[in-house]
C-alpha cells in the first residue's frame, strides 16, 4: 500500500512539475533562474579561467607542451602548497598550544585565551597567580612556529574575584 501511495505522489509531482515547466509562467521562471545561476558563476568561472591562464594550464598550453616535451612540469603548484602550509601554520600553533594548556595540570586552560597570527601569539584571559602566566608563556613559548609570545593575562584572586590590572608582558622566542 505504502509503495503504491509512494509511486501515486511521484506521478502527481512530476505531472505538476511537466505542466508547471510547459506553461509560459515555468518557462519564463526557468530562464530567470538559468540567467541568475549564470550571473552569480560567472565571476568564478572568469576567476578559475584567470588563474588557468596564468599558471598555464589551459588545454592548449598542455597539448603543446606535451608535443614538445612529452611532460608536464609546474613548479607553482609546489609554491601554492608554501601558501596553503603558511595560511595554515596560525591556526596549527594555535591548537598545539591549547592542547598543552589542556593537557597541563597547572594551569587553568579554560580562562586562558590563544589567538596566533603570523607566529606571534596573543594569549589572554585570567589566572590564578603570576606563576600560571610565566607557565603558560613557557608552554606557547616552546611550540613549534612561535615567534613571540605577548601576554595580557591577568591575576584574579579566587576569592574576592577581582583582576589585577596586568602589563602586557612580550617574550620573543628562540624557536626559527
Amino acid at each position: 500500500m505504502k509503495i503504491i501511495r509512494a509511486l501515486l505522489l511521484g506521478i502527481g509531482i512530476g505531472a505538476a512539475a511537466f505542466y508547471f515547466l510547459g506553461s509560459e509562467h515555468g518557462r519564463n521562471q526557468l530562464h530567470s533562474t538559468a540567467s541568475q545561476v549564470d550571473a552569480t558563476t560567472k565571476p568564478a568561472r572568469d576567476a578559475i579561467y584567470e588563474k588557468l591562464k596564468v599558471l598555464d594550464l589551459r588545454s592548449e598550453d598542455i597539448k603543446d607542451e606535451l608535443a614538445q616535451t612529452g611532460k608536464v612540469i609546474r613548479r607553482k603548484a609546489s609554491e601554492a602548497g608554501a601558501a596553503i602550509d603558511h595560511a595554515t601554520a596560525d591556526a596549527r600553533i594555535t591548537a598545539a598550544i591549547k592542547g598543552k594548556l589542556l593537557a597541563s595540570r597547572d594551569l587553568s586552560s579554560l580562562q586562558i585565551s590563544v589567538n596566533t597570527t603570523g607566529g606571534i601569539v596573543t594569549m589572554s584571559g585570567a589566572v590564578p597567580s603570576a606563576e600560571e602566566i610565566s607557565k603558560a608563556m613557557l608552554v606557547a613559548m616552546e611550540t613549534d612556529g612561535v615567534r613571540e609570545v605577548i601576554s595580557t593575562l591577568q591575576v584574579k584572586s579566587k576569592t574576592t574575584g577581582a583582576a589585577t590590572n596586568a602589563v602586557p608582558v612580550t617574550r620573543k622566542a628562540t624557536n626559527p
